[in-house]
């Protein structure tokens, strides 16, 4: 490749070489670069690590089954419980390290009004995790999209 000159009085006369300073200038700095880091690859700390010969353990977790019926009678894990004694083992469960998850099975035509005071309860003794048991592709669940379609000014349910 050719470069013309700036000097207008030289004619056509074009340069033929390239220049090799910034080329130099480059590999001058990769070679200090490789210089230093080097020494730092050979001389790492080797350490020989043991092998593990035991699988973790995996603990499933501990789980209370909450049953209500639709009159408001509860199940403890498939055992009656009067209301009065829920608040009882709500409070021996909370002190359990780790704590238990309480699961809520509540039959479709109970109260909220139960509900809530179960939910209340359990939050009262320190329970801080819990959760709804509910059966899937129901008829009675609510719709996928969470919307609510209306027709006519008139929500359908």
């Amino acid at each position: 490749m050719a470069f013309g000159s700036f000097n207008s009085k030289a004619g056509s006369s074009t340069v033929n070489e390239i220049n090799m300073v910034p080329l130099i200038d480059v590999m001058l700095v990769l070679l200090v670069i490789f210089i230093i880091t080097a020494p730092l690859l050979s001389h790492s700390i080797k350490i020989n690590v043991p092998q593990a010969t035991a699988q973790p353990v995996e603990q499933d977790p501990i789980t209370i089954d909450l049953a209500v019926d639709a009159d408001g009678l509860m199940f403890w894990n498939e055992q009656p419980v009067a209301p009065a004694d829920l608040k009882l083992r709500f409070a021996a469960e909370a002190a359990h390290d780790p704590q238990p998850e309480l699961r809520i099975r509540a039959d479709l035509n109970t109260r909220y009004e139960v509900l809530a005071q179960v939910m209340s309860s359990a939050k009262a003794a320190g329970l801080k995790r819990l959760g709804f048991i509910t059966r899937p592709g129901s008829d009675t669940a609510a719709p996928g999209n969470g919307k609510v379609e209306q027709q006519a000014g008139t929500a359908k349910p």
